[in-house]
């Protein structure tokens, strides 16, 4: 997995109220580094249980910021500090549209949802069928039931609910994908693990009237995009 050290699998120890306190300090740690500023974001964390979201021999590990094992094809749960990390730069807030390219174990669906608010909308895509299944599983046991799910190649987009206001690709492509860019609309922003020679970039888009405009923040390490647009 990209040279991080996956821990063993192993059945679950942690009690609810444990795992609680861990969610608690991971995103005090996470307000401490700077990552996280938003109020609504922060409260996003604090609500969805990223424990709920992982598979049981890997749910004590939940907020270790280490990528964890997904069913799918090199499928992977981002580290906690991900989800900030992409929703910051965005400016994600309530009564967005957003469209989530990859969707995981679908925690970063839950916490985009709780966000977005119910005056907003959340529609996510995933091309592997078994990530898929395991995904709405979550998302369904948490509630989640007005969130979007499309078993489709997210490099393509999902014309049918455009345009949307804010788009997040949690995989990495060597150019962001025109569909994507397409179904922006204008004043939207949208992030993406970009290829740039032997580094990964993460890049903030912005669609203003005169054209993109383009903003690396970090560099990054995400699985490549697959589909039509993606790493062949």
């Amino acid at each position: 997995m990209l040279g991080w050290i996956v821990p063993p699998p192993a059945s679950p120890r942690k009690s609810k109220s444990e795992l609680a306190r861990e969610r608690v300090a991971k995103i005090e740690w996470l307000v401490k580094k700077g990552l996280l500023k938003s109020e609504r974001i922060k409260q996003a964390l604090l609500t969805v249980p990223r424990e709920d979201f992982i598979p049981d021999q890997y749910r004590d590990h939940a907020y270790e910021e280490v990528p964890l094992p997904l069913p799918g094809e090199n499928a992977t749960i981002s580290c906690p500090h991900s989800y900030p990390l992409f929703y910051e730069p965005l400016g994600l807030d309530k009564g967005h549209k957003f469209l989530e390219i990859g969707l995981g174990s679908g925690y970063g669906t839950a916490v985009a949802r709780e966000v977005v608010g119910k005056e907003g909308l959340v529609v996510a895509m995933e091309i592997d069928p078994l990530t898929f299944a395991f995904a709405k599983s979550n998302l369904e046991k948490a509630g989640y039931k007005d969130v979007v799910l499309v078993n489709e190649d997210g490099g393509l987009g999902y014309a049918a609910l455009q345009p949307y206001d804010r788009i997040a690709v949690t995989a990495a492509c060597t150019e962001i994908p025109p569909p994507l860019i397409e179904q922006l609309k204008a004043g939207g922003k949208l992030i993406a693990p970009v290829i740039e020679g032997e580094e990964q970039n993460l890049v903030l888009l912005e669609k203003t009237t005169a054209g993109l405009k383009r903003h690396v923040i970090c560099q990054v390490l995400y699985i490549n995009l697959r589909g039509h647009y993606g790493v062949h």
